[in-house]
């Protein structure tokens, strides 16, 4: 196998006051701003913001409040020079998201939620990353079996998606796609899936993995009464996945990590560096390549 180059780091732009991950600190859209300016100094090379919380149980913003968060922050950083990915699963919001400077579609449900979405990227441009995903937060985990084996599932299902993406006319070159950790999973299927990801890979697209702060890592590290870490307490683990993925035991070069802490993510990318091969980093794309 030869060595991975150096994974993109998506910063998280959270515009929600029931985000898992930081309880709606940033849902005023100047502290997001202001949040986004930090994870860009911190070395993001995307910024993904979203309005639109997507943990268990979540119930769905209305469309007037999504854009309301997400489009004066996207303006913003767009403008500040930043790379913008918009996290949407609607067609109304990434249409507006784009006008407004985001370059990136982040669709958790890859065109399930409101095909629509799949025109929207078709006509303005956009790069499209397509999440492997079942169902809506409120009832997502009713469909977390995987008879089959969750890794062919997910390959298959993703198959799909990518044959409905190419027939709204988005180019190979525009499509990423991602696993879908903790979305309609169990803890032992995103494991599977992160240590099968050259079976993924086969596709024949980038692949995005989003597994920052999420319960699966809370589960790994729950405590002697069985309850897992915390949301907050659960950063370290993560950063450990990240240089694991960065430094391919994965299975496949992986193209970005969606992650929340970024400077900590950063440092784990620059310890994996190290651990390939000279010869490989040399010939690996320059940082901000695709």
């Amino acid at each position: 196998m030869t060595g991975p180059s150096t994974p993109l780091v998506m910063g998280v732009v959270n515009v929600t006051p029931d985000s898992f991950s930081d309880g709606g600190r940033y849902a005023d859209p100047a502290r997001a701003i202001a949040h986004g300016r930090e994870l860009l100094a911190q070395g993001a090379d995307i910024l993904d913001v979203g309005g639109e919380s997507t943990r268990p149980g979540a119930t769905r913003p209305l469309l007037a409040e999504e854009l309301d968060r997400v489009v004066p922050v996207i303006e913003a950083l767009a403008a500040a020079g930043a790379t913008v990915s918009v996290d949407t699963m609607r067609a109304e919001v990434a249409e507006r998201a784009v006008a407004a400077g985001a370059r990136i579609v982040n669709d958790v449900s890859g065109g399930l939620a409101d095909p629509a979405i799949l025109d929207v990227v078709a006509r303005t441009g956009a790069t499209y990353v397509a999440m492997h995903w079942r169902a809506h937060s409120d009832r997502m985990q009713q469909f977390a079996r995987y008879d089959g084996g969750v890794v062919a599932a997910v390959r298959a299902e993703l198959g799909e998606r990518v044959a409905a993406i190419r027939a709204a006319g988005v180019p190979d070159d525009r499509i990423v796609l991602d696993p879908g950790l903790g979305f309609a999973k169990l803890a032992e299927h995103n494991w599977e899936l992160v240590r099968n990801l050259d079976a993924l890979a086969e596709l024949g697209f980038p692949l995005l993995v989003g597994g920052s702060r999420k319960t699966f890592l809370g589960r790994l590290l729950e405590d002697p009464a069985g309850e897992p870490r915390p949301v907050g307490e659960r950063e370290a683990a993560g950063v450990a996945l990240s240089a694991l993925l960065a430094a391919g035991l994965g299975g496949a070069p992986v193209w970005c990590l969606r992650v929340h802490d970024v400077r900590a993510h950063r440092d784990a990318l620059a310890v994996a560096a190290q651990w390939t091969p000279a010869a490989d980093r040399a010939g690996a794309p320059e940082e901000g390549s695709r």
